[in-house]
């Protein structure tokens, strides 16, 4: 009968003595058991019970049951095993809550001493190694998965060990280049680069320098590298410095290399694809739009832009905006339902382009969403008006050839109208209006009478139609017309020409007034009109012409309205204006005028001249202001009045302001060089160029010395119109060294306060009031409170307009720092400075001015 578990070792302690593996259990840091011939644990120390988490022997099972049951065979063969042939073996131990552990078992038979009873069959000691056999099962993994991770991807490993002089290629790395296992690599730079594509060559060297010197401690590049069977692959490489030498020199680089071939001409046949894409959007004339749901920005190509007549960026109501009125629900439901059914949908609908025209417009479109999640609208529209128009077109003329003779006549009678009539009001179009006034002139030539022509333009009108809407505007006009109506008379015509314009054809109009009826068609458009509960507000302004007799010509008489037209609206609208053979030649020398003005820029005949300044106390020379001058061919050298009017309707003041300041600034430099002595200079700048957001960035070009250069502003400028981006302009000018002068100043509205805040470099007082100061004591006394006020300011002050020795005098007692005027020096070009200033022409005016000072001092005493 087999022994109950620890019998034994209960035999040997009633023995008073303990067995030696015991002794051997308590004194070792391993884990202990002993077994009996049953396999059973009979005993075990401290160590081996901590190691299954028990603390009595009672609570393991049978040893064979504590074995992991992957691990059992390999339990039997090691107890099979003699004692000579016996090694460690790694087994794995499973505790009582099924969690494994690796250990490194040994299996010891121990031998039978006289002495002592009760000794096991078989001793196992048990070392735990499961951290340090997990962390290396673990790294093969990690091995074994990186390995086949790289191989799958195609990527072949390169590893360069300078230090040992040791370089590695993978079995990938020679497949993506055609070679062998065995095939030998060049391992020489200069070899090597050789396969390299030509055009790649200098690219890819600069790489490497730069990674094997350590400036790039990670590098990606691609290029093209020949095949062994001659073709040209692309391959992507990335390295990184994995070991540093003492000296701080990369010693090891290593990293992939992967064949990116098929990928690059992926990418070139998208290339071209685009291209194809891109050409059959033109040639279809399909505008394509994107809008990310998410935040409703919205990218328009140009042609959706072209499409829809902008003249700005689209945003996310543009479109809204756009639909005709009659479409925008049903236009805008079905986007917003394709996009809750996340599914393509068509679309049909009218917009008003931003030009007035409707079109008819067909679209596709589509939600996605992107790659970060987004959720996005694609899709195209284009422009189908003929298309519409020929169906309507082909379905009335089907129309008309199935109703009876009488309905046919009626049609084409109402298809007549349609085509001579504006569909709002009602009243005749310009295609109506030219055969009408074709025939009036025909007919006022054969009777020798008057043809007048009117031409009407609301004002106000577009304020209307942006603010109320598109069906507000459609009233207004309509109200207009019934207006004009009302005023025709039985010989008078009256058609809409487009948008807001009119032209009323007065015929016979010998016995009428056309003044008074110009005034009563403007002073019954003034009158308010009401909208939804709005009080709407406009007027109209009109421009005439008329003609008798053989001399009528109908369409210049349309041009000469339109003309005096402008010349209304110019002169503040809501009035009339007749066109008059003044006037023509007015335009005439005008637009001779503006073909100068444009001429002049692009052949740079505009130029500076220069008036000196000059130091009130000593009468040095201590700048000049620069003035815009135009050398033109045929008239000469032409001031400002005669061109700077049609400048500023050309838009093109600030170019010409650029000219003259870019070759002020040359000359500048040029008397700098010769040592000419000249301080500073000045110039004027616009209203419109302060408001200019380039204008720092422009200024920023020149290259302006500090302290060289000063910007005269108008009183009004810096008092009405310091709006954000004037502020922004000044601040930068002071950050560029470019001193503020305000100009004609004393003839404005300005306030201390306002001085205070602009904090000018100097003050020029106008010549309006410097020129009665020698014979207007108050006079004089204004001006020297300008001058106290310019320095308890520590402002400068100067006096332009100086035109007598007087001038010179009482300006200097008065205190003014910088005298500038004809008494000193007049305008001239920059080639006359060098020799004026050497003759010093200006001193003997001083010198009178300083006996006329005292003669006028004692005739103030008196």
């Amino acid at each position: 009968m087999a022994k109950p578990p620890g019998s034994t070792s209960i035999a040997v302690r009633e023995a008073g003595r303990e067995p030696f593996y015991r002794r051997l259990f308590a004194r070792s840091g391993f884990g202990f058991a002993a077994l009996d011939a049953d396999g059973r644990i009979v005993d075990a120390n401290a160590v081996f019970l901590k190691s299954f988490g028990v603390s009595s022997l009672s609570q393991l099972p049978s040893f064979e049951a504590c074995v992991s049951t992957k691990d059992r065979p390999v339990l039997a063969v090691a107890l099979r095993a003699r004692l000579s042939e016996q090694a460690p073996w790694e087994i794995r131990f499973q505790r009582p809550d099924g969690v494994e552990f690796w250990v490194l078992a040994s299996f010891i038979e121990p031998p039978a001493l006289p002495d002592e009873r009760g000794t096991p069959a078989l001793i196992v000691q048990a070392i735990d190694i499961d951290e340090r056999k997990r962390n290396t099962l673990e790294l093969a993994e990690r091995e074994s998965r990186w390995n086949h991770a790289l191989e799958s991807a195609g990527q072949g490993v390169w590893d360069h060990d300078f230090a040992h002089g040791d370089l590695f290629y993978s079995r990938q790395w020679r497949t993506i280049r055609g070679l062998q296992p065995d095939d030998p690599i060049e391992a020489s730079l200069d070899a090597w680069i050789q396969t390299v594509h030509p055009d790649d060559r200098s690219h890819v060297l600069a790489q490497i320098a730069r990674q094997e010197s350590g400036e790039a401690p990670f590098s990606v590049f691609s290029y093209r590298e020949r095949h062994r069977d001659g073709h040209w692959v692309w391959i992507e490489s990335r390295g990184a410095v994995v070991e540093y030498g003492p000296d701080g020199k990369p010693s090891r680089i290593a990293g992939t290399d992967t064949d990116i071939t098929e990928r690059k001409e992926a990418e070139e046949r998208l290339a071209q694809m685009s291209r194809r894409l891109e050409l059959a959007l033109d040639v279809s004339q399909i505008g394509v739009f994107d809008v990310n749901l998410r935040t409703s920005d919205v990218r328009w190509d140009d042609r959706m832009v072209e499409m829809y007549g902008l003249t700005e960026e689209p945003d996310s109501t543009t479109w809204e905006r756009a639909l005709h009125p009659e479409d925008r629900r049903k236009a805008a439901a079905k986007v917003s339902d394709g996009i809750f059914r996340s599914r393509d949908f068509a679309n049909e609908f009218r917009i008003i382009r931003g030009d007035g025209e409707i079109r008819h417009i067909r679209g596709r479109a589509a939600p996605y969403v992107d790659t970060t999640g987004i959720p996005h609208l694609v899709g195209a529209n284009w422009d189908v008006t003929d298309d519409v128009q020929l169906q309507e077109e082909l379905k009335h003329a089907r129309d008309l050839a199935e109703a009876r003779n009488d309905e046919l006549e009626a049609a084409r009678a109402r298809i007549e109208y349609t085509a001579l009539h504006d569909h709002l009001t009602g009243l005749p179009n310009r295609r109506y209006l030219d055969a009408t006034i074709e025939e009036a002139a025909q007919t006022a030539q054969q009777a020798g009478s008057r043809l007048a022509v009117l031409h009407i333009d609301l004002d106000r009108f577009k304020e209307i139609n942006d603010t109320l809407g598109h069906l507000a505007g459609d009233q207004m006009l309509v109200h207009a017309a019934r207006i004009l109506g009302e005023l025709k008379g039985p010989s008078d015509f009256v058609a809409r020409i487009g948008g807001d314009e009119f032209v009323f054809l007065s015929t016979g109009a010998g016995g009428r007034n056309l003044s008074a009826l110009a005034e009563a068609i403007v002073t019954a458009m003034r009158k308010p009109v009401t909208f939804n509960g709005h009080i709407c507000r406009f007027g109209a302004s009109v421009g005439i012409a008329s003609q008798s007799g053989a001399a009528i010509d109908a369409k210049q008489l349309l041009v000469n309205a339109d003309l005096a037209l402008y010349r209304a609206k110019n002169r503040g609208r809501s009035r009339h204006e007749f066109f008059t053979s003044d006037f023509q030649a007015q335009i005439i020398v005008n637009k001779q005028t503006a073909d100068d003005i444009l001429s002049g820029i692009e052949q740079r005949r505009f130029l500076p001249w220069y008036q000196p300044q000059f130091c009130a106390r000593s009468l040095d020379m201590v700048g000049v202001e620069t003035l815009a001058r135009c050398d033109h061919p045929t008239r000469g050298i032409l001031t400002p009045d005669t061109f700077l009017k049609i400048a500023e309707d050309l838009d093109c003041v600030a170019m010409i302001d650029r000219i003259v300041l870019e070759r002020s600034l040359a000359d500048f430099a040029g008397w700098q060089k010769s040592g000419l002595g000249i301080g500073k200079i000045s110039a004027n700048i616009s209203s419109k160029r302060l408001h200019d957001p380039e204008l720092a960035h422009s200024l920023r070009t020149l290259g302006i010395a500090p302290g060289s250069l000063s910007f005269e502003l108008l009183e009004s400028i810096f008092l009405d119109d310091c709006d954000r981006t004037v502020l922004e302009n000044l601040a930068e000018m002071r950050k560029l060294g470019i001193d503020i002068e305000i100009d004609d100043f004393g003839t404005g509205h300005a306030s201390i306060v306002s001085l205070m805040k602009l904090s000018p470099r100097r003050l020029k007082i106008d010549r309006q009031l410097v020129k009665p100061v020698s014979r207007s004591p108050g006079q004089r006394k204004l001006v020297g409170t300008i001058v106290e006020i310019g320095r308890s300011l520590n402002i400068e002050v100067v006096a332009e307009g100086v035109e007598t020795p007087a001038h010179v005098a009482i300006m200097r007692d008065l205190g003014c720092d910088i005298l500038q005027g004809y008494a000193l020096a007049r305008p001239m070009p920059a080639a006359a400075i060098p020799g004026f200033i050497e003759r010093q022409e200006w001193r003997a005016h001083g010198g009178t001015a300083r006996d006329l000072q005292n003669d006028i001092r004692r005739a103030i005493s008196r």
